[in-house]
């Protein structure tokens, strides 16, 4: 059942978070952040301001963790098939996406991951 409605949250997250960056765009939605590169953006924006130590707490605060997590995971697979420079990045969080399904927690191979994710944002 718990974990019927984290794939449920993630799903939605991932929606949502990809809408809202579609639509918006940076300069209020003439679409100039379209593109892998904006996916990209898109994806360290959300990982910018994702705290794994918060992803699980009960009420918005989980909702906000798990909404960005969802949102860095998707948009970064969109950059990356988009354009294979992002590729490292999409990989890192999918690595990172995979241990904690199987772990239920941001475990330190995972976090290994999420640091090499937001070493590669920060050369972006």
């Amino acid at each position: 059942m718990l974990l019927g409605a984290l794939v449920v949250g993630l799903l939605l997250g991932a929606g949502g978070v990809g809408a809202a960056w579609a639509l918006g765009g940076e300069d209020g939605g003439s679409g100039s952040g379209a593109g892998a590169a904006g996916d990209a953006r898109g994806a360290c924006a959300a990982l910018d301001g994702f705290d794994e130590s918060r992803y699980g707490a009960k009420g918005d605060e989980g909702l906000v963790a798990l909404n960005r997590w969802s949102g860095a995971v998707t948009l970064s697979a969109a950059a990356a098939a988009g354009d294979q420079e992002y590729r490292p990045l999409a990989e890192a969080l999918k690595r990172a996406q995979q241990r904690h399904a199987r772990e239920f927690t941001f475990d330190a191979e995972a976090k290994k991951d999420l640091a090499k994710a937001r070493g590669i944002c920060a050369d972006l």
